[in-house]
């Protein structure tokens, strides 16, 4: 019986395949076969236990696990038991040392290392679609809006720019939390690494170096949560960036606005069960609710990190939630989100229209000439306060005024031109585009 939307409806499968239960035990598997290599490096074990321990993962089978654990009511212990028992004479080295963090953790960051692999495609595939987008578009005037009303000219490039270096100062982020985040420990029961001897510290580098990943400097049984924290922290300002893009878009949409629209396949795609017409801006909304679900896991990932002492259990049940839902949506929502501005519709002339029927956003153009020709710039704010709330039309209005029509004559139309009054836009979609350009050039490097 399958009951989560992960397992039928989100989500892609090279992504959900990392955190399925046999990933995860293969994961466990290769943290014990990395510490039985340790043991024999430093001389605590037969060196032939480590052939022996890498053949023998490969044989330990899931339904063995699962049967060992509905015996003994410990899910570490036994996948320990079932690759002891692959192991032979060697199988009573597994383990030696080692607490359950000490497999579980680690092996979660061998998850992410994986994960984080299709999140950098997700960022590249993201920027990529919204620098063309910027690119095309710098030129494309439209309405700005405040408080969902008419503002000043805008350029859709520009909008698209302001996305895209949200999304850059993102991508900045996640590749300083790497280091923070992809650490692992091998430090015992409650993180002395007592059990390990002398060479405690030397065996954990080892097996760390050996998995490609950083070691926990001061550990209790479980490497800070304050790195989960930091991890789910940003997914869920990357969904609420995500989001917050898809509500723009699903706002332009509106039929009333009508300046963007989602891919629609008009030979066989329905928009409504009843209403045949619709064209439902369905990817946006998708990736708003689900960009819900990643920031409403992040409270029980705070409050996972308040635990008794060295460690108790309450992270566990609600950490095998955060981890695997949290990095499988912010997946998902990042795909759907390049697949969403890749495929964009943009109408401009819709968004000529709308300026047409808007052109009082072009007041402080206004303003700004008339303090030019020597007006107060409090008086200019009056004068064009008062005639914008005059019923009728604004370029008439501005005409009809005793005191302006002198100084406007043979300049109204320049000045009422929306592409006279987009200030820097271009300049700063050309800057934007610029730091993507050095930022993968810097990618690359490393």
């Amino acid at each position: 019986m399958v009951v989560c939307p992960l397992d039928y409806r989100y989500g892609r499968d090279e992504v959900k395949r990392i955190f399925s239960e046999e990933s995860k035990l293969r994961y466990m598997l290769l943290v014990e076969y990395s510490l039985i290599k340790a043991h024999a490096h430093f001389g605590n074990i037969p060196q032939d236990c480590v052939e022996i321990a890498k053949e023998a993962m490969e044989k330990v089978e899931l339904d063995r696990v699962k049967e060992i654990e509905r015996e003994i009511k410990h899910d570490v212990m036994a996948m320990v038991k079932a690759y002891a028992e692959k192991c032979g004479e060697c199988g009573k080295y597994v383990h030696l040392g080692a607490t359950s963090n000490d497999i579980i953790d680690t092996a979660t960051a061998l998850q992410l290392k994986e994960l984080f692999k299709y999140i950098e495609e997700d960022f590249e595939n993201l920027e990529d679609s919204l620098a063309y987008l910027a690119k095309r578009y710098k030129s494309t005037v439209m309405l700005g809006r405040t408080h969902g009303q008419a503002a000043v000219p805008i350029t859709f490039g520009l909008k698209m720019a302001v996305f895209l270096a949200e999304i850059l100062r993102h991508h900045e982020r996640f590749e300083e939390l790497k280091k923070r985040v992809l650490v692992g420990k091998m430090m015992g029961a409650v993180g002395t690494g007592a059990a390990l001897g002398d060479k405690a510290l030397e065996i954990q580098e080892f097996v760390m170096n050996e998995l490609g990943l950083g070691y926990e400097e001061a550990p209790t049984q479980l490497i800070g949560r304050d790195r989960y924290i930091e991890l789910v922290s940003f997914f869920s300002s990357l969904a609420t960036s995500l989001e917050k893009f898809a509500t723009e878009i699903r706002n332009l949409q509106r039929s009333e606005i009508g300046e963007v629209m989602e891919k629609f396949d008009v030979e066989k795609q329905v928009g409504s069960s009843t209403m045949a017409q619709k064209r439902n801006p369905i990817t946006a909304e998708n990736i708003c609710g689900l960009a819900r679900i990643v920031r409403g896991l992040l409270i029980p990932q705070m409050e996972s990190a308040i635990l008794w002492h060295e460690r108790d259990l309450t992270n566990s049940s609600a950490e095998r939630f955060i981890i695997s839902h949290t990095s499988i949506l912010i997946d998902d929502i990042m795909l759907k989100a390049s697949d969403l501005f890749r495929n964009l519709e943009v109408n401009e002339e819709r968004m000529l229209e709308n300026i047409r029927n808007n052109e009082e956003i072009m007041a402080e153009a206004v303003i700004i000439f008339l303090v030019k020709n020597g007006w107060s710039r409090q008086d200019a704010h009056e004068k064009l306060r008062q005639i914008s709330m005059q019923p009728g039309k604004f370029r008439e209005n501005l005409m009809k005024d005793d005191e302006l029509r002198p100084i406007l004559e043979g300049k109204i139309d320049e000045l009422l031109n929306p592409k006279n009054y987009i200030g820097s836009a271009e300049k700063i979609v050309d800057n934007i585009l610029e730091r993507k350009n050095k930022m993968m050039e810097n990618n690359k490097d490393l």
